[in-house]
């Protein structure tokens, strides 16, 4: 029996540079993962893939992006042997936070340390999301073409609130409503990183903004909210999480406080980068 910690990532900004040939977006980013996890229990079973889900309503098939995972690992292994997987959710659904792709990245790093097949693991990553290959390792990285191409930095210690309205916005819906006039220049990723490091506001971006807002109109008025209160919000991956900087730990958890009181209905979570 194995246990794996499955880390829900962040964007600390989101560059759309175009569209690519092959249909899908050439993109420039930069991934974090945070202290924020799914935990995620795998064990031998004679045979199949039993898969229990608890604390989110998702599908224990081959729709559920951790089966997919066991499903390819033990092809790619020539296993016959079958496994049970239990996943406890604490990330939230269709939030941007990469709660999938976080479990199918802990299924795989599981299924290799229950059965050590020697199995190329990137490889079934980037059959699976453009989230898998980063969320294989964690940390942070700047990340290009739909996310696979990553080169990995140092670690920095950032603090930030997290707050999603209860809204599921479809990852898939926001890529359809861009249009050329939402796609930017390359982020300053350097520039970026060493802001946020100094508690400074940060000049970053998500070019997944503009259709998000435009499919959730709320969304927008609620970050002008934000704005409005001095603070500098950014919507994570296509969200509705939105990332607010703060200086420090105690920083951290005194906004969530606040902002709990000012949107009682909403899910908000201090994090540090993990």
């Amino acid at each position: 029996m194995v246990y794996e910690e499955a880390r829900a990532k962040t964007n600390l900004g989101l560059a759309v540079l175009g569209r690519r040939p092959d249909g899908y977006h050439e993109l420039h980013t930069v991934f974090a993962t945070l202290d924020l996890a799914d935990r995620i229990r795998i064990e031998p079973r004679g045979e199949g893939i039993h898969l229990e889900v608890k604390g989110g309503k998702l599908s224990s098939g081959m729709e559920n992006l951790a089966y997919r995972a066991a499903f390819l690992y033990l092809r790619a292994a020539g296993l016959s042997r079958g496994v049970q997987i239990v996943l406890e959710k604490q990330i939230p659904l269709a939030a941007g936070l990469g709660g999938g792709s976080a479990d199918a990245a802990a299924v795989l790093r599981g299924l290799e340390r229950l059965f050590g097949a020697g199995v190329d693991l990137f490889a079934l990553a980037k059959k699976l999301g453009a989230d898998v290959p980063f969320l294989l390792r964690g940390g942070l990285a700047e990340a290009r073409g739909v996310g696979e191409a990553l080169r990995f930095l140092p670690p920095k210690r950032l603090f930030f609130v997290l707050l999603n309205p209860g809204i599921e916005v479809p990852t898939a819906a926001v890529y359809r409503e861009l249009t050329s006039g939402d796609f930017g220049p390359e982020l300053a990723v350097e520039e970026i990183l060493n802001t946020l490091a100094r508690g400074a506001p940060p000049p970053w971006r998500n070019d997944l903004e503009a259709p998000a807002f435009r499919l959730f109109p709320e969304l927008r008025r609620l970050k002008e909210e934000l704005e409005a209160e001095g603070l500098y919000p950014l919507l994570s991956g296509s969200g509705a999480t939105f990332l607010i900087p703060a200086s420090g730990p105690e920083a951290a958890e005194a906004l969530g406080k606040r902002l709990s009181l000012r949107y009682p209905g909403a899910w908000v979570r201090a994090v540090r980068t993990a």
